[in-house]
């Protein structure tokens, strides 16, 4: 059953046709909500109450019909004096903060058009450059780079007596780091509207979609990529060294590494290579996991339990969270959160909160709690890492091959490799296990 939110039992009062409990707004019809956006001569909306209308609008009102209501507004209050600039700080704040919203080409130039217009009209000395969506370029040149990474540089997986020299030459501390510059890079273009925009696109309309269409969630889609990708990684430089002694030394680092992430508060890295060494292909390595010193993987183990909604993780989450808020140093500031949990709970919060109450009103509540979420996330995106960039390292973590059928073939490799030091194993045999692993 849908939900709402407790209100407290301060009065409640109509304005504007708007509903508030105390002094915060709760409810309200679309066309009220759309009118408290806009300003007029004396009036701005307040910051927080822009960005959460933007935010949140997308789940009843695309943005093109929203700019098109902009438009109109600007025709018969533009102008009045003084309502020019302050329609074109509003444009200002929309283009920056959800750049993704005008990567259409026809939304594009009609916010060019509206611009122009307003421009002229209230003579103000402000360029259109000014207005131009932040970063928009810069997110078409990251988007075209991510499909230009190779998955699998490497097609032909070749036997290891020992681990590769990025590993063997290199600490668990500067991997924890490597990998948490990579986290915040890929974090830094993931938009705030596509945590909103995720919800509509598994949605019904997306199945009559074809396989052609552009995501609506790119960087986000790119993001969680990213996790499965680090995860199959783990698995297959677990699998491929010949030996047992050096399959428990990739081990060993692999846990190493994931604690230098708890430690520095990157749970998504974290996350991502307990994923890797819990994969059947690693799991199974019984004689391999004996060599290793368990301990501190059953205390990550325990941590990332997800039993009881992943109370273990969210009580050493809120640690980190505590932490971040009274830091002084970049390093103590770090939150990367376990990002497919956190969509989790913003899918719940979007599916077990009604958007339109029973009257008809926008559950303006929902809307608050929303972007506080998305809000708490933007800010720890924001966080300057204060880590060196050690290009080998993340040349290997970007570019090694990885995926499930890799991690296929190098436990099929490691198997193979494991009984052909067995006398009794057949030469033939042999030269099939070396046909079907593709070795040189």
């Amino acid at each position: 059953m849908p939900q709402t939110f407790q209100v407290s039992s301060q009065a409640s009062y109509l304005h504007n046709g708007l509903c508030y409990h105390g002094n915060r707004l709760v409810s309200g019809p679309l066309e009220a909500l759309i009118g408290h956006l806009l300003p007029t001569a004396e009036y701005y909306p307040d910051k927080t109450y822009v960005f959460t209308f933007l935010l949140s609008s997308r789940l009843f009102l695309q943005p093109q019909q929203l700019l098109k209501r902009l438009s109109e507004h600007s025709s018969h209050q533009g102008a009045v004096k003084g309502v020019a600039p302050k329609l074109l700080r509003l444009l200002s704040e929309w283009s920056q903060s959800f750049p993704c919203d005008f990567r259409d080409q026809r939304t594009m130039q009609r916010l060019k058009k509206l611009s122009h217009r307003l421009l002229c009209t209230d003579q103000v000395f402000r360029t259109e450059e000014q207005l131009k969506p932040f970063g928009l370029s810069v997110l078409g040149e990251y988007e075209q780079a991510l499909g230009q990474i190779p998955a699998a540089a490497v097609e032909r997986l070749t036997p290891r007596r020992d681990p590769p020299p990025e590993m063997s030459l290199s600490t668990p501390s500067s991997w924890a780091q490597q990998l948490t510059l990579i986290e915040l890079e890929r974090l830094s273009y993931v938009g705030a509207e596509e945590f909103v925009q995720v919800f509509m696109s598994r949605g019904a309309e997306d199945s009559e979609k074809s396989a052609d269409t552009p995501s609506k969630t790119p960087f986000l889609d790119a993001y969680v990529d990213w996790f499965n990708r680090l995860s199959s990684l783990v698995a297959t430089e677990i699998c491929l060294p010949e030996k047992k002694k050096q399959r428990a030394q990739v081990l060993d680092f692999f846990i190493d590494a994931a604690q230098e992430c708890l430690n520095i508060g990157n749970f998504n890295s974290l996350m991502a290579v307990m994923s890797g060494l819990s994969m059947a292909p690693v799991s199974r390595l019984r004689r391999t996991w004996n060599r290793v010193n368990t301990d501190k993987f059953h205390i990550l183990e325990c941590l990332m339990d997800p039993s009881c909604n992943f109370y273990n993780y969210r009580t050493a989450l809120r640690g980190a969270k505590q932490r971040s808020r009274t830091a002084h140093s970049s390093h103590e500031k770090m939150v990367i959160p376990f990002f497919s949990l956190l969509l989790k709970d913003m899918y719940f919060l979007n599916e077990g909160c009604s958007t339109r109450l029973a009257n008809g009103h926008i559950n303006f509540q929902k809307c608050w709690e929303l972007a506080k979420r998305v809000s708490e996330f933007m800010s720890w995106r924001r966080v300057e890492c204060p880590f060196e960039k050690e290009r080998p390292i993340l040349q290997y973590l970007l570019t090694a091959p990885s995926g499930a059928q890799t991690v296929h073939r190098a436990l099929t490799l490691a198997i193979a490799l494991t009984l052909v030091t067995r006398k009794h194993v057949d030469v033939s045999f042999w030269k099939f296990l070396s046909k079907t692993v593709s070795l040189p």
